[in-house]
């Protein structure tokens, strides 16, 4: 079966989690059910022109998706690195026009739109930028670089009145969809847990990417890519694996915390920053000159909700997000598995069993006379449920699309700014915390 979401190893999942509750499982007591792609209840015909600023590993992925929604054109393209002007015409057609200014992509009347797939440090000022220009921004995760910065964006988006969404695709998955109207429709009782978990174990996962040939400030505009970083010679090393740097990116909770937020935010429908962060962390195997760690254990607490989170770059694992209530759980790998629970006795308790004999059979006459109606007349507990996308369902794809959507017909999107802000404060928040090696709140981090 396809994944639900195309980001690589957050998809990275097995059936044997969801299926690890169901060992010993009567067969007729497991239903299962398809669930369609979302975005596919809106047909309206699209006619958009957009541009696109950073092509490199994560945009040029964006682009090639992009181009194959009927009635989407990509018109103008904008990276620092000139070999990449050549990826984006190879990907979007040798007519578009490419540049070093993401401001050309703004001053453009036939514009629509932009996404910005830029190192985080950048996401700030171009978003800014290009909804003060009136452009509707798609921009990638982390949606900001630091708290601050968020609120800044968020500021900026909703005086302009236009539209951004952050590029989590897991916000437009089935399964998380499905899970939010379980949830609001109190299928597992009030949430007091949730468990978040995902793991990597290859280099490739660990962003050591190959570095590109012959790269020069002949073909690299480096001074504009460090911005208002501190300046340093041209570092391939730096250019590529940017993430490992806490100057440009935002480590692993940037990167793949971020999506376990935000699927979690989306099927809780919660919009908050968390009240408390504390978070453990070491960096056990790319001690390469990195400054982030590769393993993260984090909690976070949301009122009076606790989230467990753990991201590491030495164990693959499947990734999971389980929410437990009082009246069940529901957890999320390769499909949806909702096991509902009661929460009450079913029998008299076991207690009883240091009670001599005369008292244990008369609290358990009283027991049985006050409960066994109420009991039968219960929905029976032993029918889990198990929700599965489309085969054909792409989670980036129906996430550009409902971007897309939005921006023709003015209409929500799945992840706002003020969602992003969150998802990204949590992970801000969990950096502080790893690097002062104390809780962080949020009063402290904002």
């Amino acid at each position: 079966m396809k994944s639900t979401l195309s980001r690589r190893n957050f998809l990275h999942t097995t059936m044997g989690v969801a299926a690890a509750g169901l060992i010993g499982m009567p067969a007729s007591s497991v239903r299962a059910q398809q669930i369609p792609d979302p975005a596919m209840k809106d047909s309206t015909p699209l006619n958009l022109s957009f541009g696109i600023v950073g092509v490199g590993m994560q945009g040029s992925g964006l682009l090639r998706e992009a181009v194959t929604i009927p009635g989407i054109k990509c018109v103008a393209a904008c990276d620092l690195y000139d070999e990449r002007h050549t990826l984006s015409k190879e990907i979007a057609g040798a007519g578009i026009r490419t540049t070093r200014r993401y401001q050309d992509l703004l001053d453009s009347k036939d514009i629509d739109c932009i996404i910005v797939a830029t190192p985080d440090h950048w996401h700030k000022k171009i978003v800014i930028d290009a909804v003060r220009a009136g452009k509707d921004v798609y921009c990638e995760k982390p949606m900001s670089h630091s708290i601050a910065d968020g609120a800044e964006m968020v500021k900026a988006v909703q005086a302009s009145g236009r539209i951004l969404q952050v590029g989590s695709q897991v916000v437009s998955s089935p399964l998380f969809i499905k899970a939010k109207e379980m949830i609001a429709a109190g299928k597992i009782g009030k949430v007091s847990l949730v468990e978040l978990a995902m793991g990597r174990n290859d280099p490739n996962g660990a962003w050591t990417y190959p570095l590109p040939p012959g790269l020069s400030e002949d073909n690299v505009d480096w001074a504009t890519w460090l911005g208002d970083t501190p300046k340093r010679p041209l570092d391939p090393v730096v250019f590529a694996r940017w993430r490992s740097w806490r100057a440009y990116g935002s480590g692993i909770a940037g990167d793949l915390m971020v999506h376990l937020l935000s699927g979690m935010q989306c099927a809780l429908s919660l919009s908050a920053i968390p009240d408390r962060a504390v978070a453990s962390g070491r960096q056990i195997r790319y001690k390469d000159g990195r400054e982030v760690p590769d393993l993260h254990l984090v909690l976070l607490e949301y009122g009076d909700m606790i989230v467990s989170v753990r991201v590491t770059l030495n164990t693959e694992t499947p990734s999971v997000s389980r929410f437990m209530g009082s009246h069940g759980m529901i957890e999320i790998g390769s499909r949806l598995t909702w096991t509902p629970q009661l929460g009450i006795d079913l029998k008299p308790s076991y207690y009883d069993g240091g009670f001599p004999s005369a008292m244990r059979g008369a609290y358990e006459k009283q027991w049985h006379a006050e409960n066994d109606a109420v009991i039968r007349k219960l929905p029976a507990v032993d029918n889990v449920e198990i929700f599965e996308s489309a085969p054909s369902m792409d989670g980036r794809s129906s996430h550009l699309k409902n971007f897309f959507t939005a921006v023709q017909n003015r209409t929500p999107v799945e992840e706002d700014v003020v969602f992003g802000h969150h998802a990204a404060a949590a992970c801000h928040m969990t950096n502080q915390s790893y690097y002062t090696q104390r809780a962080v709140t949020k009063e402290m981090a904002l």
